[in-house]
């Protein structure tokens, strides 16, 4: 039996906590990844429906439906296809949902994605995965977006102060040599703010993280993903969301404080606006937990990780999610 899991999965006991999963239970695991989380939840005799649209997790998937026969399934889709996927798989309610968002370290570990600007590869960044399966690459983006939209992202989703310059840089480069190698991209980037001058972080890691998000529309499937997790999490189902930097966060956040009936009332000068609509979840702590000390020693990819979690009333699903982040 192939126990363990190639990277250990962020905050575990935490999720587990906030799931709850009990034999005979109905759960889904919306990032497959190894099969970290997956793993545990099956090992309290509950079931799994996993999705995950990398086709590269194939091999931690067949291991794991050996290990545990007739209680697990795959289906290749992005959070946004959560709901078809339930009701492909034929369940009769859903006890529980886990996400964590994010590109997993089994991804950064292959050069050939594109993803590290650790390593040199293709500067691809599509999670699923290849030129088979078509899709707009970082390389797509960084060679033929103008200007204004380069820099709008940077910005945006990498939440980079430097973003113009960048960008300048970007298409200077480019007339001359278009973008191919992730190295390639990560040393223009470098250039561009002066080199690392003591940073703690790689100069280019924002951009990166920027150009990853754009190419997957990371925030919005996250978005569709918890909508659906609401529309079909039966009453009493726990909701758990793993998230890694503050835009997924605030996103997830901001969900949570809408849909408990926790949202702010507005200005004192306006008119109070009441939302007659019952809150669809109930929180299972306030707050976010993080990872303590030793994980975060024994794990980096722990050290920014992010846990919200919630509990499903009776109430109907609110539907559309304008997805504005929480303060």
């Amino acid at each position: 039996m192939t126990d363990a899991a190639p990277h250990a999965p962020v905050l575990l006991a935490e999720v587990l906590e906030a799931l709850r999963p009990q034999a005979g239970e109905v759960m889904i695991d919306a990032t497959f990844g190894a099969g970290g989380y997956t793993r545990a939840i099956l090992k309290t005799g509950a079931q799994v429906i996993a999705l995950d649209r990398d086709p590269t997790v194939q091999p931690h998937a067949e291991a794991v439906a050996n290990d545990f026969s007739g209680r697990f399934q795959l289906v290749r889709t992005p959070f946004s296809g959560l709901a078809e996927a339930f009701e492909e798989a034929g369940a009769d309610r859903l006890d529980g949902a886990v996400f964590d968002i994010g590109v997993s370290s089994m991804q950064l570990d292959q050069a050939e994605r594109g993803f590290s600007f650790m390593r040199d590869g293709p500067l691809d960044m599509r999670m699923s995965a290849n030129a088979d399966h078509g899709g707009e690459t970082a390389a797509d983006i960084v060679n033929t977006w103008d200007h204004g939209p380069l820099a709008h992202i940077f910005k945006l989703y990498g939440e980079e102060r430097q973003s113009g310059r960048i960008a300048t840089a970007i298409l200077r480069r480019r007339t001359e040599q278009p973008f191919t190698r992730t190295l390639d991209l990560a040393e223009v980037v470098e250039k561009a703010l002066g080199g690392r001058r003591g940073a703690p972080i790689h100069p280019a890691t924002r951009v990166f993280q920027a150009l990853r998000i754009a190419v997957n529309d990371e925030l919005g499937e996250l978005t569709r993903g918890l909508e659906a997790a609401e529309a079909v999490l039966s009453p009493g189902g726990r909701l758990a969301v793993v998230t890694f930097h503050s835009l997924e966060d605030r996103i997830v956040k901001a969900f949570l404080t809408e849909r408990t009936g926790n949202a702010p009332a507005g200005s004192r000068h306006a008119p109070v606006s009441v939302d007659p609509r019952r809150p669809s979840f109930d929180l299972a702590f306030k707050g976010a937990r993080e990872a303590g000390e030793v994980e975060r020693l024994s794990n980096p990819r722990a050290r920014s990780a992010k846990l919200r979690a919630a509990v499903r009333t009776d109430a109907p699903a609110w539907g559309r999610f304008n997805g504005k982040a929480a303060a």
